[in-house]
């Protein structure tokens, strides 16, 4: 297969629940960057739909809305689900996703947090994908990595991508912690998206030649209190599973 129908385009983004840093609620907005950015796969976390929409034509279903700015496929893990709505990650994929699983890797009293897990079925072969939000707090987020890293660990023939929220901000923790070093992750400055310093949210491959090239998308700066984070990925030539 040719280079180029091995390239896979990712993106992880934090979107405050569609409110903005001039804190208009505005899921269209969120959805006009994807829609540029055109990833084939991506992650969102802090979906929630328990909050109306600010303009009259705002989505009603803002998952089917998200899902649909990237492709047909989707994968969810709420943190919180009410008679209001619901609120959490979820991953939106152009290719089919199977052997979908999320595992729950909460810290009692805290916020539940999860990693969502699929097998993305490209062209190219199979593509492992983990997704997840960790917690803010120190001592929760080392828990929280420690089970990350076993259940990357749980696989290591399938080609590999980790994204999301990871709120650490220290450059060599998540590799110390979760990847090694002959995995390949992201450091671009996310958090905050007005004058981003800290890359709370990262892209991590194995194998490390995978990662090609990654960017913030600098113009969503107003949509979310975080930066869009994007990746080129170019698949092995043979990722049969």
């Amino acid at each position: 297969m040719a280079e180029e129908d091995r390239r896979l385009r990712v993106a992880t983004w934090n979107i405050h629940g569609g409110i903005g840093t001039d804190r208009r609620h505005d899921i269209r907005r969120i959805g006009a960057v994807i829609g540029a950015l055109a990833p084939d796969l991506a992650a969102f976390q802090e979906v929630d739909s328990r909050r109306p929409s600010a303009t009259p034509s705002g989505p009603r279903d803002i998952q089917a809305y998200l899902r649909g700015t990237v492709g047909d496929h989707d994968h969810r893990a709420w943190a919180l689900t009410g008679a209001d709505g619901v609120y959490g990650q979820m991953l939106a994929s152009r290719f089919p996703l199977e052997g979908r699983a999320v595992h729950d890797i909460s810290v009692a009293g805290r916020e539940p947090r999860k990693v969502m897990e699929a097998i993305v079925r490209h062209p190219a072969g199979a593509l492992r994908v983990l997704a997840t939000h960790l917690g803010f707090r120190q001592g929760e987020r080392r828990r929280q990595m420690s089970w990350l890293a076993d259940i990357v660990a749980s696989d290591t023939k399938t080609p590999l991508v980790v994204l999301g929220d990871l709120n650490e901000w220290r450059r060599g923790q998540v590799g110390r912690t979760v990847l090694t070093p002959e995995d390949a992750a992201t450091r671009h400055p996310t958090f905050p998206s007005r004058f981003p310093v800290l890359p709370l949210d990262r892209i991590a491959c194995r194998p490390r030649a995978m990662l090609v090239r990654s960017w913030v998308v600098r113009e969503a700066r107003k949509a979310s209190d975080h930066l869009p984070l994007a990746a080129e990925l170019l698949l092995p030539a043979r990722t049969h599973r």
